[in-house]
């Protein structure tokens, strides 16, 4: 399958050295199968004043040789889960996670979740009609090394 990756500069040899903590599926490489996605979030950098390159890899995995977590939508276990990396409370030990982005408008829900406003239920309900933007959060430098293949880096 053909995955995307943004960034600043361009992305080669992906690490998990790099990576930011406290994202929604913690510290990992995070790429989409969404083209145009993955070009909207560069854009942003474009918007910044910064460069926007676009990394594009071939990406193969046997799912009974690696630990792979798959939330199929806004559910509860997407926020607890969510909830836990955004804390820098994650003690799983998955290769690899997939699940809906937090966008624009996900982010503004789930601000109000952490700040107290909204109950797990409700944060759950307002979400519950948004179609998830697939994710993939790489999170072993093994599944990294094994599976992710380099085919191009774009300027945008």
């Amino acid at each position: 399958m053909k995955l995307y990756h943004s960034s600043t500069i361009p992305v080669k040899h992906p690490d998990t050295l790099h990576s930011r903590d406290f994202l929604d599926f913690g510290k990992g490489f995070y790429l989409t199968s969404i083209h145009n996605q993955a070009v909207k979030y560069g854009e942003r950098f474009i918007r910044r004043q910064q460069s926007a390159w676009l990394s594009s890899y071939e990406f193969e995995f046997n799912p009974q040789e690696w630990k792979v977590l798959e939330l199929q939508s806004y559910d509860l276990e997407w926020l607890e889960f969510v909830a836990k990396c955004r804390a820098g409370n994650d003690d799983t030990d998955f290769d690899l996670v997939i699940g809906g982005i937090a966008n624009d408008k996900v982010i503004r829900t789930l601000d109000r979740f952490f700040e107290g406003e909204l109950s797990a239920d409700a944060t759950i309900g307002l979400l519950r009609y948004e179609k998830p933007n697939i994710q993939y959060c790489i999170r072993s430098q093994r599944m990294l090394d094994n599976c992710l293949r380099h085919i191009e880096s774009l300027q945008l």
